[in-house]
Formats: structure tokens, C-alpha cells, sequence
């Protein structure tokens, strides 16, 4: 037979069955569909955690209160305790290292803001000039914090875009007085919409400046101190430059952790890429569930076609022909299988992309490939016992069992 009768051969077997055909497609495409949409999830998670980050701004040292003890970054960090608490002096002591381009002390915390009878919870920061620098944050109307004050002289306030939506609807905000807890603040400028980042939302904060936040929340610590370094050849150096300087301020005691952004990065990516790679394989097993499944399909087809394979061979087929028959029939119900569950997998993918539009939930390539290729391979694999199996039968016993 000619390799197209026997593909002519092999397609008619398979339409010749629907319901079987049906279940083997079916059970191949779940397989290839769960590898597709999980790790699409699982990289979506990595890529929107990598954003996260990037988003902070460039050349960044972090440094929190409290000492890691195993050395590096992991999410732990961001909840540790320490005998000393950072302070404002701390974070101009590191503005002044030699690989140091600007530092912004942070406090956070939630208070209640009013105005014209409108009231409404809000995320406040306390923080400098060089915080909107540092995170590249531009304001849509008036200016950011005077530079270089964080004292109690400067009352000002800049609204996030949804807080100043909420408060003051179509009304201008720059220069009206607010009130934020039991103090009055004059709007000086209003941030450009920006949207969640880390937790946080930036459409829904009060920057305010420093001292005025810590005494609101009447605390002298900080929260955070966020370090830009002058270039990313000077990152490294920055790092061990603030690291030396607070241990000087804090009597010779290593109290704090010190991390670069690219540390946090490098971790994350990491965590989230095996994480990933965990997922494609226990979705991945479902194929090999799927190949068993072609493979018993498969012999049941021999013993139905018994009559026609002895048939055939009575003619002069070889088994070699026969043989690549029905591997052609398995290889065509895998690719149909591993075709409509690609289909199926970014259809699921793209729903999780309009249940969570934050999520950028495409399945890596090589997730993709490996899914259609392991469908294959399997299906194959699994489709050479029936293929032997038939080739091997004699005919006379075969035409017998017609």
C-alpha cells in the first residue's frame, strides 16, 4: 500500500468508530488542555510577580527592619522584628553614600479622609520627594512634595486619582484643604492613574510627608527605606554602603536586612518557574492516562477488525503495512486530540485573562511544544503494542474469526 492509502486507510478506521474515536480525542485533548492552561497560570503568577517588582523603579535597594539570619532575600523577610527601628536620620545618612543616587524614608498605615461631607478610608504614606523619583510616579495635576522637607511645617497632601474622584468628583482638588484623621492638609498635587502595584494601590493613597504620617500614627519608625543606587553597576556597592552605615548608627549591630531589587527578582523567579514546571508535569501525567487509553482502545479495534486485517493479508499485505496502519490511526486521533485541547487550554487562558486582567496568563512556548509533542509521542508509544499485535496475526486464523 502507498503511505497515502494507508493514511486513507487509517482515517476511514477512525471515522468508522465515531464514539471510540470521540473518547480518544477527548481523553487526549483534557491531557494537552490542563498542561496549557496550568502552566499558563503558573507563568502568568511568575510574569505579574517579575512586573510587580520592575515597577518599584530601577537600580533599587531595599532595606527592612530586622536581620534575615540565613542570608539573602525570601518572603519571610517582610516580617521581622528588630531591636532598633529605622528612622528618617537613617535614611538620609544613606542618601549621602558615595553609590547612593537618592533615598525616600516610608511609613504606611489607613486613616479616614473627609471632605464636604464625604468621607472615606485611605491608604496613607509617609515619604519625601524623592520617593515619586525613585518610583517614577507622575502627578496628573499640581506638583509632588517640596523637596527636602519632611518636617511638620509643610501640611500637604497628594491624592491618589480614585481618592480624589471619591472625595471631590468633578470639583478641582489642587489647592482645597482636607482633612486626613484629626489633621487639615492643603492638596497640592494629584498622582497619574496608575493602578495596584505590590499590594498597594497607588490610585487610593495620600502621600504625605513624612513627619506629618509618623506623627499621625505617632511612631518615629519607619516602615521602609527605599534606596536608588547611581547605575546598575553601582547596585552591589550601594547595597553594602547602606548596610555599613546603618550598622554604624545602630552601635555596631546588624539589626536590618538589605536587598536588591534584582535579589528579589532572582528569587521569585525562581520560586514561581519550578512552581510552573510542577504543574506541567501532574498536568502532564493525564497524558500518559490518555495513552493508556489509546492503547486499550486500540487492541479492542484489532479484535473487532480481526476479519479485515486477515482480509488484507490474504491480498499480500505485509506487516510492516499493516503495522504502519494502525500507528497512523493513533497518530491521527493524538494530533486531533492534542489540536483541540491547544484550542481548549487558550481558550482557558484567555478566560482566566478576563477574570483577572492582571494576570498575564499565556502558556510559555515551550509548555505549548512540549504538550503537543508528549500527546504525540504518547499516542504513538502507546500505539505500537495493537499495531505488532495486528501485524503479527496469521490470516488464516483471522479470516476464520470474520
Amino acid at each position: 500500500m502507498r503511505p497515502a492509502d494507508v493514511l486513507r486507510f487509517a482515517a476511514g478506521s477512525a471515522t468508522g468508530y465515531p464514539l471510540r474515536t470521540f473518547l480518544m480525542v477527548l481523553a487526549m485533548s483534557i491531557g494537552v488542555a490542563a498542561v496549557v492552561m496550568l502552566t499558563a497560570l503558573g507563568d502568568g503568577a511568575r510574569r505579574y510577580v517579575v512586573n510587580e517588582f520592575s515597577s518599584l523603579g530601577s537600580n533599587l535597594v531595599i532595606v527592612l527592619p530586622g536581620r534575615s539570619e540565613t542570608g539573602g532575600f525570601n518572603p519571610a523577610n517582610a516580617i521581622t522584628g528588630t531591636p532598633r527601628d529605622l528612622t528618617v536620620g537613617d535614611a538620609q545618612a544613606i542618601a549621602r553614600a558615595p553609590s547612593v543616587l537618592r533615598s525616600a524614608p516610608l511609613t504606611i498605615g489607613t486613616s479616614e479622609a473627609s471632605y464636604g461631607g464625604k468621607l472615606r478610608d485611605a491608604t496613607v504614606v509617609g515619604t519625601t520627594a524623592d520617593y515619586f523619583l525613585i518610583r517614577g510616579l507622575a502627578v496628573a495635576q499640581g506638583r509632588i512634595l517640596p523637596a527636602g522637607d519632611t518636617g511638620l511645617s509643610s501640611s500637604v497632601a497628594i491624592l491618589g486619582a480614585k481618592v480624589r474622584e471619591e472625595l471631590f468628583g468633578a470639583e478641582p482638588a489642587v489647592g482645597r484643604m482636607i482633612r486626613v484623621g484629626d489633621r487639615r492638609y492643603r492638596v497640592i498635587g494629584v498622582l497619574a492613574q496608575s493602578g495596584q502595584g505590590l499590594g498597594m494601590n497607588a490610585d487610593e493613597v495620600i502621600v504625605l510627608p513624612v513627619s506629618a504620617a509618623q506623627a499621625m500614627f505617632n511612631t518615629n519608625t519607619l516602615f521602609r527605606i527605599l534606596v536608588e543606587a547611581k547605575g546598575r553597576d553601582a547596585i552591589l556597592t550601594a547595597k553594602d554602603e547602606a548596610a555599613a552605615i546603618i550598622k554604624a548608627r545602630h552601635d555596631n549591630e546588624e539589626d536590618v536586612t538589605v536587598i536588591t531589587q534584582d535579589a528579589v527578582l532572582a528569587t521569585f523567579d525562581r520560586i514561581l518557574g519550578v512552581l510552573t514546571y510542577g504543574v506541567a508535569g501532574i498536568a502532564g501525567v493525564s497524558l500518559a492516562v490518555a495513552g493508556i487509553l489509546v492503547m486499550n482502545v486500540m487492541l479492542v479495534a484489532v479484535t473487532q477488525r480481526t476479519g479485515e486485517i486477515g482480509l488484507m493479508k490474504a491480498l499480500g499485505a505485509p506487516g510492516h503495512t499493516i503495522r504502519n496502519a494502525f500507528l497512523t490511526e493513533a497518530a491521527l486521533l493524538s494530533a486531533a486530540g492534542a489540536v483541540l485541547g491547544y484550542l481548549i487550554g487558550e481558550g482557558g487562558a484567555f478566560a482566566l485573562r478576563l477574570i483577572f486582567p492582571t494576570l498575564p496568563a499565556y502558556a510559555p512556548a515551550w509548555a505549548v511544544i512540549a504538550a503537543l509533542g508528549t500527546a504525540l509521542v504518547t499516542g504513538l508509544l502507546f500505539g505500537v503494542m495493537p499495531a505488532n499485535r495486528a501485524a503479527r496475526m496469521d490470516p488464516v486464523q483471522a479470516l476464520a474469526k470474520r
